[in-house]
């Protein structure tokens, strides 16, 4: 098969979205969704390798476990008995629409050189499929850039041509393969780039949910979570379907990827993050994804919610979808809410004058046009407006040069600590503090993680542990979504 090398632009961009992803990731996804063009798939291979054991866990341990799923599902948010849970469907074969679905996943662009190796034996390829080398189990190869070129070299000398396509690592029996001693399930492609070799992970559907449900619900989820982690897998299948999806509808490709490994897509860790619970997860609920009128939805997600979600218009421009509404994640009967068992569910962030100032000096800029002098000392700091869901809609940065209005989104980017890590969420109020009339700090008393937009996950496990199926927790989440198989044509351009 044909593959094209990623121009200068989508490799500077891949490059930079890739290593600003790697250098700090949140317990789970906080940012707005960023869209690649993706390839067409092709046919999953038959083999599967055996899950492999994982050394890492990026999660704390998880809370005793204090409730049992209940019975029963939901439809378009009404209880229905009829409908069966997800949880102990069984091991069906995901349906034909998911899987043969191939995912491309950028992982990393590596400047200098990168290692090859496997488990198993393994094969170099050329575009077309054609042998450029055979490697034991073992054995290790480097891969070397110059410019727009690459080759590889092992341990002896022996080399392949330089070459200005991609090469592709493939491992036999459906072994994984391993870059750098990572190890990943499918085919490494390594694309020639201006700024470096672009590393692309291509395995099927199904696999790659495996590497990312655990870094983005919890790798040490205890049974009681199992909902949850099930509600978890169906969304990030949903996401994941539905951007290549709307990618093939463009009729354009920009990039020889889908997705990217972090958190401007989801966060996905390969062989390493893979855990039984969560493979179950995935494994129960194959190829089922949320669906709207019959297609496959867009299914956002976030941490903690604060004992509200937030519409889509809250957080991005350009409106949103009938099923990303306004969610009480009350817990009725009580004055608790379902997300509250989370550690961000309240907190506090205190920034002084200084801080302010350096923070609204280099971000401002990106939101509203600020004088070629800067906007100056800040001299005051206005929530204006709040929103239905109690989230800061506008605020308004008053300095030395002018009065600055932005979304609460956009000031949540714009007000970052001295280490550059914005607030954890829109919803907060400001508390600014003067001295001798002069701005001294500003205290920020926030609620909730992330952008606020679908699923709050903790507020998922909250309602798993008082019971909830996943059906009720997907329903709850995106009102008036059903849970289906991906309908054939999804993917077709």
């Amino acid at each position: 098969m044909s593959r094209r090398r990623p121009g200068p632009t989508v490799a500077r961009l891949a490059g930079a979205l890739l290593v600003a992803g790697c250098l700090s990731r949140p317990l789970v996804p906080d940012e707005p969704r960023i869209g690649r063009m993706p390839i067409p798939p092709r046919r999953a291979p038959s083999t599967h390798a055996t899950p492999a054991g994982a050394s890492s866990d990026a999660r704390t341990a998880a809370e005793p476990p204090t409730a049992s799923p209940s019975s029963g599902a939901h439809r378009n948010g009404e209880f229905d008995p009829t409908l069966p849970t997800i949880t102990g469907v069984g091991a069906a074969p995901a349906p034909a629409a998911a899987a043969g679905i191939l995912v491309r996943v950028a992982l990393r662009v590596a400047t200098d050189s990168l290692a090859l190796a496997s488990a198993s034996a393994w094969r170099l390829l050329d575009e077309d499929g054609g042998v450029l080398a055979r490697a034991r189990a073992g054995e290790r190869w480097t891969v070397q850039r110059r410019g727009l070129r690459i080759r590889a070299v092992r341990a002896d000398g022996t080399a392949t041509a330089w070459r200005t396509r991609p090469i592709t690592q493939l491992a036999d029996e459906g072994a994984p393969a391993t870059v750098d001693g990572k190890a990943y399930r499918g085919a490494l492609l390594v694309f020639p780039t201006d700024s470096g070799a672009l590393v692309v992970n291509e395995l099927p559907l199904e696999e790659y949910l495996r590497g990312v449900v655990p870094l983005e619900i919890g790798g040490t989820r205890g049974d009681v979570d199992q909902p949850a982690v099930e509600a978890q897998a169906v969304a990030a299948r949903s996401y994941t379907v539905d951007k290549m999806a709307a990618a093939r509808r463009s009729r354009t490709r920009t990039a020889p990827f889908d997705l990217l490994a972090t958190i401007s897509d989801q966060v996905y860790g390969g062989v390493a993050a893979e855990r039984t619970l969560s493979d179950a997860a995935v494994e129960r609920t194959a190829g089922l994804v949320l669906l709207w009128d019959g297609r496959v939805v867009s299914a956002p997600y976030h941490s903690t919610c604060g004992g509200r979600t937030a519409t889509a218009a809250e957080a991005w421009r350009g409106g949103g979808a009938p099923y990303l509404r306004e969610v009480s994640d009350r817990i009725p009967g009580t004055d608790r809410d379902y997300c509250d068992i989370s550690p961000r569910y309240a907190w506090t962030r205190t920034l002084t004058a200084s801080e302010v100032d350096a923070a609204v000096r280099r971000y401002l800029a990106n939101y509203v046009a600020v004088g070629a002098g800067g906007p100056g000392a800040v001299r005051d700091l206005v929530v204006t407006e709040t929103s239905s869901s109690g989230r800061a809609a506008e605020v308004v940065i008053r300095a030395e040069q002018g009065s600055y209005r932005l979304r609460g989104s956009e000031a949540r980017s714009v007000l970052r600590s001295s280490a550059g890590e914005p607030l954890l969420s829109a919803y907060f109020s400001l508390a600014v503090e003067r001295v001798e009339g002069r701005l001294s700090r500003v205290v920020v008393r926030g609620k909730g993680y992330g952008h606020g937009v679908g699923m709050c996950q903790w507020g998922a496990i909250g309602r798993a542990r008082a019971g909830q199926d996943a059906r009720t927790i997907l329903a709850t989440y995106y009102p008036g979504t059903t849970v289906g198989p991906v309908p054939d044509g999804t993917l077709t351009p």
